[in-house]
């Protein structure tokens, strides 16, 4: 503890890291300092001066509180310790003026502007600034910027606080914002007028002080004191990003993140931030029965009658578990398909997961892991398309000085790696190659769905494994649906995998698989909450609850368990999962031993005790899996259009538009050199 330093700050003696900047000394003696510009995840600007507070003895004029570190403060008259004050005179005067100077140009926007009510201009006007102004000249307006469908622009209210540049250029990786211009004619703008491409681009929204980044669906729709706020995770990808789902009556108005260290941080993609519009259209409100080729509407009684009709007639039942299912359901489903005799299956891409062994589908790392990784490899992964916010991780871990390595498709991921290769053979390279040096400092490697969804994933599997083991790595496998580790934790596995839970099996309970085909034949029931493919296909539907209108378990890529809770009621007749597949056992004459959500999770829990380690993430030992053969085969995407990848991306139209701009901009000619 001797090389902290002892601080006085506002007549309290605290001792800190000298590294640590004021702003963050003040902080640990619970000090709130204003600001604009500074923020913990960027780099420093010092541009936005409301942050000033009085060094004594330094210099007759007050300092920056977020560039000035400790250690450069002088100590006091015979060694004594250095003192800050942040609410002297000097400092009061110098924060009305500085928040005086940035009034002068701002507009009087705020019955009319979107960040009203949650602005901090609002809040540090209020409480540092002045009740008059001598401003009289005529105020400076500024041309709007085109930055596509998310964010929304009124530059006029600009402070230059360069939160968005930093962001943008720093942790997204797409250097698409800059400044122009000095003094009054500064500006911010995008490069050649172009629109935002990043994939993380709405957390400007979140980072910008003012209303001059807003988000485009949801502005003029809702005050903040209307909303009711409900914390619960994201599903949109597997990473199980932390959310506040914002509702205004029963409809969903805007989902913001949450801070989440072990997790998200405090970001989240595009697509799980502005899906909410997927969550009003082609929802599935009441039962169905299919008659003369024709869906007809149908009353729960009869549409449960018929489904449990065709199951006892079955000669074989198979329960498919679709991507976002929680884990309470596909363990409801599991327990009356296997009552049947029946086969249940959740790894409907074909990916070989391996039953029974966490390592080998949970991993042996977890994801804050990545953050001091000094070697990084991944396996048949564009994690920049498949879970951009862990992509942004990867990004920190490089700008710290990481070597990345890619084996599979060369795309751009913002930052640079090395590209091994595109075949499985890389690995078998890799393995025949001495890593003393690399044992020696923390590595990790990520191995997604487009390694393990071929005919030889399994062996991928076991190589990247024994590269893992003889690299002393940790271990992720960057999933691509989110109830994926949840439901291979409840047992949803049949031995031999999709073809043989489906071979011979005259009826097909579907719970929510939207991303197969099945084939003709067989009587499918589907339940789901959405009128996709899976519904197309169906005899019997059974409207069921999107991710944000039931309570449920989500297990993410490092097997953390994590709760999602109910923000709204799902629309018309639909019900909770976990509801119609209990109804539905009752029909059968097997009723399950459970009458609420709260006694099937404890029957769950005892089933699978980690489950019950609510947040936390638990260590899984690593069980090699036997080598096999590796094709030649190249790595193929696991996903091709990063906004399009389940029933609510494919029902929003915001996330079909950004589709077609991706595409376009994909598809666009190049100039002759």
């Amino acid at each position: 503890m001797s090389d902290l330093r002892k601080i006085i700050i506002d007549d309290k003696e605290i001792e800190v890291d000298p590294a640590m900047t004021l702003i963050q000394a003040c902080e640990e003696a619970g000090i709130e300092i204003p600001r604009f510009c500074y923020h913990e995840r960027l780099s420093i600007a010092g541009n936005c001066r409301m942050c000033l507070v009085e060094v004594v003895g330094g210099p007759p004029k007050p300092a920056a509180s977020c560039a000035m570190q400790v250690r450069d403060l002088r100590p006091g008259p015979e060694g004594a310790p250095p003192v800050v004050k942040t609410n002297s005179p000097m400092v009061k005067k110098a924060r009305e003026g500085v928040m005086e100077f940035l009034l002068i140009n701002h507009p009087l926007d705020c019955p009319i502007c979107d960040q009203g009510g949650e602005c901090d201009l609002q809040d540090q006007a209020m409480a540092y600034g002045v009740d008059f102004s001598r401003y009289r000249e005529p105020k400076r307006a500024v041309d709007n910027l085109e930055l596509g469908p998310l964010v929304g622009t009124a530059m006029t209210r600009c402070i230059s606080c360069t939160r968005c540049v930093r962001f943008i250029t720093e942790v997204a990786g797409m250097p698409e914002l800059g400044q122009t211009g000095r003094g009054e004619d500064a500006e911010i703008t995008s490069y050649l007028g172009n629109t935002l491409d990043s994939e993380l681009q709405g957390n400007i929204i979140d980072l910008c002080p003012v209303g001059a980044l807003t988000s485009k669906p949801y502005a003029f729709t809702a005050r903040p004191w209307e909303l009711t706020k409900t914390e619960t995770i994201d599903v949109m990808d597997a990473l199980g990003s932390n959310i506040r789902v914002d509702t205004k009556g029963r409809e969903v108005m805007r989902i913001l993140p949450r801070n989440h260290d072990g997790v998200n941080e405090e970001w989240l993609a595009d697509r799980s931030r502005f899906v909410w519009d997927g969550l009003r259209r082609q929802r599935l409100d009441k039962p169905y029965i299919r008659e003369n080729g024709k869906l007809r509407p149908a009353g729960w009684g009869e549409a449960l009658a018929k489904a449990a009709e065709a199951m006892k007639g079955a000669s074989k039942v198979a329960g498919l578990v679709g991507d976002l299912v929680p884990v309470e359901a596909a363990a409801s489903l599991r327990q009356m398909v296997e009552g049947l005799g029946g086969a249940v299956e959740c790894r409907v891409d074909g990916a070989a997961l391996p039953a029974g062994n966490r390592s080998g589908y949970a991993g042996t790392a977890s994801i804050e892991d990545i953050d001091d990784a000094q070697a990084i490899m991944l396996i048949g992964t564009n994690p920049r398309a498949e879970a951009p916010v862990l992509n942004a991780r990867i990004r920190k871990a490089w700008s710290r000085g990481a070597n990345v390595g890619v084996v599979g498709e060369a795309v751009d991921l913002t930052y640079d790696y090395a590209h091994i290769g595109n075949s499985p053979a890389v690995l078998t390279d890799l393995l025949g190659r001495d890593h003393s040096e690399v044992r020696e400092k923390p590595s990790l490697i990520i191995v997604g769905q487009g390694a393990l969804r071929r005919e030889d994933g399994a062996a991928v599997l076991a190589a990247a494994q024994a590269l893992a083991e003889s690299t002393a790595s940790g271990l992720l496998i960057l999933h691509t649906a989110a109830g994926r580790v949840g439901a291979m934790d409840a047992g949803c596995v049949t031995e031999g995998g999709l073809s043989a839970a489906l071979d011979g099996a005259d009826v097909v309970y579907n719970l929510g698989a939207d991303e197969i085909e099945i084939a003709e034949g067989a009587f499918v029931i589907y339940q789901g909450s959405h009128g996709d493919r899976g519904a197309h296909r169906a005899d019997v539907i059974l409207p069921g609850a999107a991710y944000t209108e039931e309570q449920g378990l989500f297990v993410n890529i490092e097997g953390r368990p994590q709760l999602a809770l109910r923000a709204g009621f799902p629309p018309g007749d639909a019900k909770e999962n976990w509801a119609i597949l209990r109804a539905l056992s009752a029909e059968l004459g097997a009723t399950q031993p459970w009458d609420s959500l709260a006694d099937l999770r404890r029957a769950l829990i005892e089933d699978v005790p980690h489950l019950a380690m609510i947040d936390r993430v638990p260590e899984n030992e690593m069980q090699p899996l036997p080598q096999g053969t590796l094709g030649d085969a190249p790595f193929s995407p696991a996903v091709t259009d990063h906004f399009l990848v389940n029933p609510i991306c494919r029902a929003s139209a915001l996330m079909a538009e950004l589709s077609a701009n991706a595409k376009a901009r994909r598809d666009a000619p190049l100039a002759a050199e």
